[in-house]
């Protein structure tokens, strides 16, 4: 057993979802979790800028001695994934190949969608994965970079989020679909609009579960999980503006956020 806390970073509040799933399905885990809310979003960046933020974030991360990291940004875990697991000696887990394993375990028809923001869908990253697991799907992949702005605003279940949705959604709609992955953590917040927009037929893939199920196998096969009596705790760090992260972050996982403190990420 490990009583170390589990490291989980992102580009900002969207990795909370894998956050709460981890607290789902692992309750007795401490776990910190860094969003780099100053250099939101990383979907946009060069894959170099990737590296360094996320190489940055895991060195800050081991500061605080954890057992585990999770790779909760999928653009992080598409371009920096790998490099990672070469340069540093703890167990790191990223979002896509959890996500890509569902989808070809879902589809019916293998007609997979892949929404992301645009580096996550430029990279193919989920795309490589499920044809390497399944070489006869039919993968569409389409960016949705308003899609986070519109849950950094809260703006999820509007309008809004309906038109921006079928815009985005209409090759899925008609090349037929019927598995979707929700590939940006920010995207398991619209599930209920993107439900509307695409039908009841087309399985939502939220790789934030699928990614809490197998930090959960990877513990339990290393015998790191934790033990205790005590009440686990959650703490939290940013790279800019704790009250817009405390305000949204809290809708998210539906509880206050008390403590979040600021960091200087960029000296690491």
């Amino acid at each position: 057993m490990d009583n170390r806390p589990i490291g989980i970073f992102d580009s900002g509040i969207g990795g909370l979802t894998v956050l709460k799933e981890l607290v789902e399905q692992l309750p007795d885990e401490d776990i910190i979790y860094f969003g780099d809310t100053g250099r939101i979003p990383y979907g946009t960046k060069s894959k170099e800028a990737v590296l360094k933020y996320s190489f940055q974030c895991i060195k800050f991360l081991l500061s605080k001695d954890i057992k585990a990291i999770v790779i909760a940004c999928n653009t992080a875990s598409a371009v920096a994934l790998a490099p990672a697991l070469e340069e540093f000696d703890v167990p790191i887990i990223g979002v896509i190949e959890p996500g890509a394993k569902a989808a070809v375990k879902e589809t019916q028809n293998d007609k997979i969608g892949v929404i992301g923001t645009t580096g996550t869908i430029n990279s193919e990253a989920y795309q490589k994965v499920i044809r390497r697991l399944n070489p006869s799907s039919e993968v569409i992949g389409q960016d949705c970079p308003l899609f986070v702005q519109i849950v950094e605003d809260g703006w999820e279940d509007t309008e809004i989020a309906r038109l921006t949705s079928e815009k985005y959604l209409i090759d899925m709609v008609e090349h037929d679909i019927d598995t979707l992955v929700l590939g940006c953590t920010h995207y398991p917040i619209l599930r209920y609009t993107l439900s509307k927009v695409l039908g009841p037929d087309v399985k939502l893939i939220n790789p934030a579960y699928e990614t809490a199920r197998e930090v959960k196998e990877i513990l339990t096969e290393r015998k790191l999980l934790a033990s205790r009596n005590e009440k686990p705790k959650h703490h939290f760090f940013v790279s800019d503006d704790p009250e817009k992260f405390r305000r949204i972050g809290g809708n998210i996982l539906n509880k206050n956020i008390i403590s979040i403190q600021k960091v200087e990420i960029e000296k690491l």
